[in-house]
């Protein structure tokens, strides 16, 4: 079995769109002869905590590929995702909150919140039916770019994972947990994109996927077997690949192979392998979600009365500080107004707002310049060591990153 691999060390930007373009030259046979051809990105959009906590998909990754595809002549270039069921339930754009609908715009391409997409049926476990959506199985492309880091009931969330967020809503996504490894392992068996680019620029250590601890591991994975690069990620972290019930799913099935596991162990990791946290929830939490017990939970979850109540403000903090919960559904939406720039407290050589910029504007130079391109992502404001860059408007829901992230995120860029 001939498989193929990349891994790419970068920090800044212009690295990663250097660096990854160069790679995917590589990769170029695979991608499609026709220019008009449907072109479909897929980034994790778990939450609206962004990239910088190690939780959702990095916007200058997504960028460098966009750009990589735009420039090879590209003409129907789609970013796709069925976001979070909570945030989906509780009617917030996660889409939106972490910029992608406006990074599309700034590039000319189309974004599509697959939650509301028409659905085409796949088998899952039982005999149960759950809804992939319709633009992901007609793409004539299909480019898998998950986050790297740890899941509290599925070990790892990497490439296998990432699929779960081409099915419909929160119906179809539900579905999945009444036997959550193998119906991953299905839908990867009926959704298979040509190629996959794992965001290990900051992944997530500890009780992910949204309340784990961000990492600077500065490296992405590009290649075409979802497994290798699980099972590699897996490695990389020094995780133990049965640990991570995707990857044991996908080896009681077959798809997990000797020549997989010979391969991944021939890599030489050293420079970016570190040893992960594990994802240990607290004793009610692993209790609840055990797998022996989450179908009982999944039947009282699913109660028109349960649902109620988690729409509810008190029960749905109730949930998170329990840990039954991991994200906050904050409705506040932010009001974001421009930057404000204190040149007397910009850190001379410092260049981290220009190297975390996804449109690489030219930072801090035109940070509070009106019309300036600006997407509103909050990269640069985020990860100025000095607070020379200030945030005008209300913060919304973006207080809550704040709160968990704020001092780690400047740490750590």
């Amino acid at each position: 079995m001939a498989f193929r691999l990349d891994i790419i060390k970068a920090y800044s930007v212009s690295e990663i769109e250097t660096k990854v373009g160069e790679a995917l030259k590589r990769y170029a046979d695979l991608l499609p002869g026709a220019m008009s051809a449907k072109i479909v990105i897929k980034p994790n959009m778990n939450s609206n905590m962004n990239a910088l906590t190690g939780n959702t998909t990095d916007l200058r990754l997504v960028a460098s590929v966009i750009k990589f595809l735009k420039n090879c002549g590209y003409r129907d270039i789609s970013i796709a995702e069925g976001t979070n069921s909570g945030f989906y339930r509780s009617g917030i754009s996660v889409i939106s909150r972490l910029s992608f609908d406006r990074l599309a715009k700034y590039y000319g391409v189309k974004v599509i919140d697959l939650n509301y997409s028409k659905k085409v049926e796949i088998d899952f476990e039982d005999g149960v039916k759950a809804g992939v959506a319709k633009e992901i199985i007609d793409a004539d492309f299909l480019i898998n770019m998950p986050k790297l880091k740890t899941h509290f009931e599925a070990g790892m969330s990497v490439c296998l994972k990432n699929l779960m967020g081409c099915l419909v809503g929160q119906e179809n996504k539900k579905k999945t947990h009444l036997h959550l490894a193998k119906n991953i392992v299905n839908i990867n068996k009926r959704v298979k994109p040509g190629l996959h680019i794992v965001d290990g620029l900051i992944s997530m250590e500890g009780l992910g996927p949204t309340r784990g601890t961000p990492v600077r591991t500065g490296v992405v994975l590009i290649g075409t077997d979802p497994y290798l690069l699980d099972l590699v990620s897996a490695r990389l972290a020094d995780f133990d690949y049965k640990k991570v019930r995707t990857l044991k799913a996908a080896e009681d099935a077959g798809l997990l192979t000797k020549d997989h596991l010979r391969f991944a162990s021939s890599i030489d990791l050293n420079g970016v392998k570190r040893k992960f946290k594990e994802p240990v929830a607290n004793a009610f939490a692993s209790f609840i979600h055990s797998p022996k017990r989450q179908k009982y939970f999944l039947a009282v979850r699913n109660t028109k009365v349960f649902n109620h109540l988690c729409n509810t403000r008190f029960f749905g903090n109730l949930l998170f500080k329990t840990g039954l919960r991991q994200d906050n559904f904050i409705k506040t939406e932010m009001e974001f107004k421009g930057f404000s720039f204190d040149r007397a407290k910009c850190v001379k050589g410092c260049t981290k707002c220009a190297d975390y910029c996804p449109v690489k504007l030219k930072l801090p130079d035109v940070v509070a310049a009106k019309d300036n391109g600006c997407i509103g992502c909050q990269y640069c404001f985020l990860v100025c060591p000095s607070g020379a860059i200030g945030f005008k408007g209300s913060l919304g829901f973006l207080s809550e990153q704040l709160r968990q992230y704020e001092r780690i995120t400047k740490e750590i860029a």
